[in-house]
């Protein structure tokens, strides 16, 4: 499902360390809500096998996402794979961000700083990671949006159901959510029932109701 940067997901659901059946049940509960991008991480052995797989299945009914990709090499691996997205807790090289374009895959490196900002989206970046998003607050979303503008950045780390709103109203044009969206257990448990409570709630959250 390839996106362009107009049509990316407001919100991004990370799923990290779950194995492929359990992902497979949190997408497939995701297909009826407005969260259209999964992020997958890299810290599994089997982390390559489960988002081909899940791009096969569901490729074309949502975004699937690489997340932790830290080296070329794994870049050019997700790419090869299918996925639609990549993320990063660190900046990409020029040379990373250009496979990305390259290929038609979105480019969401991370930073911390404003000079990181700043050389990420210089270097080509589609869209900056602030991580750990949770340290700085909301209130630096607007406060890099006084010499910067309005630029496409995602919050990540410490962003919930309960400060979405806030973040989405202080300039994090996007926000990647892992354990903020769904509990764990749930996961684990593949609970549907519970997945979608959790996901109506945060739903709910995000329009300020």
């Amino acid at each position: 499902m390839k996106k362009n940067l107009a049509e990316f997901s407001p919100v991004t659901a990370i799923l990290r360390g779950y194995d492929y059946e359990q992902v497979k049940t949190v997408v497939e509960v995701l297909l009826d809500s407005q969260i259209r991008a999964v992020e997958i991480t890299l810290n599994r052995e089997d982390s390559m096998q489960i988002i081909r797989k899940i791009v096969e299945v569901y490729g074309d009914s949502i975004a699937i996402g690489a997340g932790t990709v830290l080296k070329k090499q794994e870049l050019e691996q997700v790419i090869e794979i299918g996925a639609d997205f990549v993320l990063s807790p660190i900046m990409f090289s020029p040379a990373m961000l250009d496979l990305c374009k390259q290929h038609a895959v979105i480019s969401i490196p991370g930073a911390y700083s404003p000079t990181e900002i700043y050389q990420s989206f210089q270097d080509g970046a589609d869209i900056v990671k602030v991580f750990p998003a949770r340290g700085l607050g909301t209130k630096y979303f607007q406060d890099i949006a006084a010499p910067f503008g309005e630029l496409p950045l995602m919050a990540v780390g410490g962003v919930n159901a309960e400060n979405v709103a806030q973040y989405r109203k202080a300039g994090a044009k996007y926000v990647g959510i892992a354990s903020g969206i769904f509990q764990p257990q749930d996961i684990r448990r593949q609970d549907k029932v519970g997945l979608e409570k959790s996901l109506a709630y945060f739903e709910s959250r995000v329009k300020g109701d």
